[in-house]
């Protein structure tokens, strides 16, 4: 791990400049892209959320750059707690679900498949909540179950979580019923 490296990241803000020039960075010196992924994926490090805004932005423009660490990244899945970190990696999740470059693995699908059930159940932040739904609904056209399980979770009385969370929950439902 490159130390001046580390601390660039530890050292950076939520703010979306600070966000953009590490992307950029990443962009202009890829070979640290593996100590950006050693970062992100250590959720002990208490600067991995900020490695995960980082890696977000960078598979929002350039998702098979995430591809070589495709099996650590879904390995670490699960270990995720902090709202901030999920918020970007159930994105990353979204992204590789609509990637049409390289198809996931059964092991790397069910991985998702699995995390992020548990925190369309489990999370109490809107966007995280979105972006699981969004990555389901994309395996669901695989795994015909998985829309099955998204549509008795998303069925559920929601008029007590927010205006925000309701409209994913209509949106995801309606593209279910639409798809049947």
């Amino acid at each position: 791990m490159n130390l001046a490296y580390y601390n660039q990241i530890k050292k950076s803000t939520a703010h979306r400049k600070s966000r953009e020039e590490n992307k950029n960075f990443i962009f202009t010196h890829p070979e640290y892209l593996t100590d950006l992924t050693e970062i992100a994926f250590d959720t002990k490090d208490k600067n991995h959320h900020k490695a995960c805004w980082i890696l977000e932005l960078i598979c929002e423009e350039k998702i098979e750059l995430l591809l070589p660490f495709v099996d650590n990244f879904c390995a670490v899945l699960s270990s995720y707690q902090s709202d901030s970190a999920i918020r970007s990696i159930s994105k990353i999740c979204l992204f590789l679900t609509k990637n049409k470059k390289k198809n996931l693995t059964k092991l790397q699908e069910e991985k998702i498949i699995e995390t992020c059930l548990d925190w369309l159940i489990d999370t109490k932040k809107t966007a995280n909540a979105a972006y699981s739904m969004r990555a389901l609904f994309e395996l669901g056209k695989n795994h015909s179950w998985v829309n099955e399980e998204l549509k008795t979770l998303l069925s559920r009385d929601c008029s007590f979580q927010s205006v925000g969370y309701q409209f994913a929950v209509k949106d995801i439902l309606k593209k279910l019923t639409c798809t049947k």
